[in-house]
C-alpha cells in the first residue's frame, strides 16, 4: 500500500514548513492528513478510485489532489519544492530524539547547523547551549539522543522485518523446487529489532533447483541490490514500504532442514549450550545435523534434535540462554501464551480522540477476529495533542458505550480510558468519574526526560489509586526514536504486585513495552500482564501477535495475562481493587 509513503510525505511537508516558519494552519493540516492516512487500513489507491477518499474526515480537496498526483506520478510537486528550500541533510536532525521541528529551526536559523555532524560540533563548542531556551541540560540530552540513534542504526523494527519476510516467502512459494520455507534468526525469535532477515528453503536433492531458487530471489523486481548470489545462498537488499531490508535466503537439503532451522534461528548463546550438551554426549551438532561419528542421528526436524539431546522441545521465542535449557532438562518449560488464547483487547482509540474509526466499527471488527470483549480507552483531557476527552465528553462516551454494548450482540464493549498520569502522580480525571469506568489504563505522556526518582514516584503514586487497573506502556520508549524513561522498573513491579495493578505489554511494534525481560520480572513477582494493541484503526487490532510474542519471550503463560479471562472475570478482578 502507498499509505505509508504518503503518511511520511505529508508529515515531512509539515516538518519542513515548520522549520521554514510557514503558516501554522497549513502545517497542522498536513500533519492531520498524514495521521489520517497512516491510520487508514484500506489501500488509499482503492479509496481514491472508488470516491470513498472524499468522504474521509480530515482530507480535503487540495489533499486529495496531491494524493492523486502521487498515485499517478510517484511524487508530489509541493513536497519536492519544499525539499529544495532546505539543505539535503537538515531533515536528518529530526531523527535525533529531542530535536523536533522547532529545535531544528532554531539551530538552522541561529547556528546554520545543517546536519547531525554539525549539530554535534555546535554542542561541543558550546554554541548550542547558548541558544535561548536550550542550555547545558538540553545539550546533554541531545548528545544522548545522538548516541542512542547511532547505536540503533542498521536495525529495523520487528514489523518491518515481518513485512520483508512476507514479500520474499510469497515469491519463494511460487518457485519450482521449493518444498519447505522457514524464517530463522532473530526474526523467528521475535526479537524487538532485527539486523537482517534469514529465510531457509528446502528444495530436495536437485542442485539446479537450488540455483533456480536463488536466481529467482536475486532477480525479483523488489530487489534493489544483490549482495551475494551463490548456488545455495543469496543475499540482497529488498525494497519495502518502510525501509530497505537485507534478506538472506539459504537453500538446504531436506535431511538437514531441521538442523539448519535450529542453527540459524539461534541465539548464538543458546546454540553454544546445545553444542556443549552434544559434546558431553559424544555427539557433534552443526547446521547439517546431529552426528554420532559420521552417522547422522537427527537433522530433518528440529524436534528430533532436542529429543536426541534429552531435552524438551524449546520454542524459538525462548532460545536466549535465559534458563530455557535447564528447564528443558527437567521438563519444566512454561506452556507459552498464544494468540488463540486472547479473548479481548484492552487498549484502543476511536474518533473521539485520535483514532480513525467509530466504536461500533472497531467492535464489529473485533467480533470478526473472535474476541469476546474490547475496552475503549480514548485519551484523557491533558493529552491535547491526541484530542483528549474532557470529563463531560467521557461521561457521554460511557453512556454511548453502554447502549452499544447492548445493541451489538456477541461482544461486550467495556468503557475505559487511557488517563494521563499528571506531574504529581495524580490522575487526569477525578475518582468519581474513574469509578464509572470498567477498566482504567494510566500512562505517562509528558515529562519523560525527568529524573529517575520523579518518573518512578509518579508511576508508583498512580498505582496507589484504587481505580487504576493497568500502567500503559510503562517505560514510554519508542524503538529507534526515543529511549525509555529512566524508570526504576524493579520498584514499579514490586508496587504493582502490592497494589494489584497490571502492567501493559503494548503490542505496537514501535513500543513493545514492557519488553520481554521486564515481562519475566513482572511474572516472577505475580504481576498480571495486559496485552493491548493501542489500536488507532481497525488495522491496528492486527498488532496483537507482536504483543503476545513479546510476553511469551518473557515466559508468559495463559494464566499470566488478563486478556485470557472472560469479561465477567475481568470485572471481578477490577472490583477486587476498588473500595468496598
Amino acid at each position: 500500500m502507498k499509505n505509508v509513503v504518503l503518511n511520511e510525505i505529508f508529515n515531512e511537508m509539515a516538518d519542513i514548513m515548520e522549520i521554514l516558519g510557514e503558516d501554522r494552519f497549513r502545517i497542522n493540516s498536513n500533519r492531520k492528513v498524514g495521521r489520517v492516512i497512516g491510520d487508514i487500513a484500506t489501500d488509499i489507491e482503492i479509496l481514491l478510485a472508488t470516491g470513498e477518499l472524499a468522504k474521509v474526515p480530515g482530507i480535503g480537496k487540495s489533499s486529495i489532489a496531491k494524493i492523486e498526483e502521487f498515485i499517478k506520478t510517484g511524487a508530489i510537486k509541493a513536497h519536492q519544492e519544499l525539499l529544495k528550500k532546505i539543505p539535503p541533510k537538515l531533515l536528518e536532525l529530526l531523527s535525533v530524539p529531542g530535536m523536533g521541528p522547532k529545535g531544528v529551526k532554531a539551530v538552522y536559523d541561529k547556528l546554520n547547523v545543517k546536519s547531525i555532524a554539525e549539530l554535534k560540533g555546535a554542542i561541543k563548542n558550546g554554541s548550542f547551549a547558548e541558544l535561548p531556551g536550550f542550555g547545558d541540560k538540553k545539550a546533554a540530552a541531545i548528545i544522548r539522543g545522538i548516541e542512542f540513534l547511532e547505536k540503533s542504526t542498521g536495525r529495523i523494527r520487528l514489523d518491518e522485518a515481518v513485512g520483508a519476510a512476507y514479500i520474499v516467502t510469497d515469491l519463494l512459494r511460487e518457485l519450482a523446487g521449493t518444498q519447505r520455507i522457514q524464517t530463522a534468526g532473530s526474526l523467528r525469535r521475535r526479537v524487538e529489532t532485527i539486523g537482517d532477515v534469514d529465510i531457509l528453503v528446502s528444495s530436495g536433492k536437485s542442485k539446479k533447483a537450488s540455483e533456480r531458487i536463488i536466481e529467482g530471489f536475486t532477480s525479483a523486481e523488489f530487489v534493489e541490490e544483490v549482495l551475494a548470489a551463490g548456488p545455495t545462498k543469496g543475499s540482497a537488499i529488498i525494497r519495502t514500504e518502510t525501509a530497505p531490508v537485507q534478506v538472506d535466503v539459504r537453500v538446504v537439503p531436506k535431511k538437514s532442514f531441521g538442523a539448519a532451522a535450529q542453527y540459524f534461528t539461534g541465539s548464538k548463546e543458546h546454540n553454544v549450550r546445545l553444542r556443549e550438551i552434544a559434546i558431553k554426549a559424544g555427539l557433534k551438532l552443526n547446521e547439517y545435523g546431529l552426528f554420532k561419528g559420521e552417522k547422522m542421528v537427527a537433522g530433518e526436524d528440529e524436534e528430533e534434535i532436542y529429543q536426541e539431546l534429552k531435552l524438551a522441545y524449546i520454542e524459538p521465542l525462548l532460545r536466549e540462554d535465559r534458563g530455557e535449557v535447564e528447564a528443558a532438562k527437567t521438563n519444566s518449560l512454561p506452556e507459552l501464551i498464544q494468540v488463540g488464547d486472547i479473548r479481548g483487547d484492552f487498549h484502543m482509540h476511536t474518533k473521539a480522540s485520535d483514532g480513525n474509526c467509530e466504536i461500533s466499527e472497531i467492535a464489529e471488527a473485533a467480533k470478526e477476529i473472535g474476541y469476546k470483549y474490547i475496552c475503549i480507552t480514548d485519551h484523557s483531557r491533558s493529552s491535547a495533542i491526541a484530542n483528549g476527552l474532557s470529563a463531560g465528553q467521557l461521561a457521554e462516551q460511557i453512556k454511548q458505550i453502554r447502549k452499544l454494548s447492548e445493541k451489538i450482540k456477541g461482544i461486550t464493549i467495556l468503557a475505559g480510558s487511557e488517563v494521563d498520569i499528571l506531574a504529581d502522580g495524580s490522575m487526569d480525571f477525578d475518582d468519581k468519574l474513574l469509578a464509572e469506568l470498567d477498566f482504567v489504563i494510566a500512562s505517562i505522556h509528558s515529562g519523560m526526560a525527568s529524573p529517575r526518582e520523579k518518573v518512578t514516584k509518579r508511576t508508583l503514586k498512580a498505582m496507589d489509586n484504587p481505580y487504576v487497573n493497568c500502567i500503559g506502556h510503562p517505560t514510554g520508549r519508542l524503538i529507534g526514536q526515543r529511549e525509555a524513561m529512566d524508570l526504576d522498573i524493579a520498584a514499579v513491579i514490586k508496587h504493582a504486585a502490592q497494589t494489584q495493578t497490571a502492567l501493559e505489554v503494548n503490542a505496537n511494534p514501535w513500543r513493545l513495552d514492557l519488553k520481554d525481560i521486564h515481562c519475566r520480572m513482572a511474572i516472577a513477582s505475580g504481576v498480571k500482564l495486559v496485552i493491548g494493541t493501542d489500536a488507532h484503526s481497525i488495522g491496528g487490532l492486527g498488532l496483537m501477535g507482536f504483543g503476545v510474542a513479546t510476553a511469551a519471550r518473557g515466559w508468559a503463560t495463559k494464566g499470566d495475562v488478563l486478556n485470557t479471562l472472560s469479561a465477567a472475570k475481568i470485572k471481578s478482578w477490577v472490583k477486587s481493587k476498588r473500595p468496598r
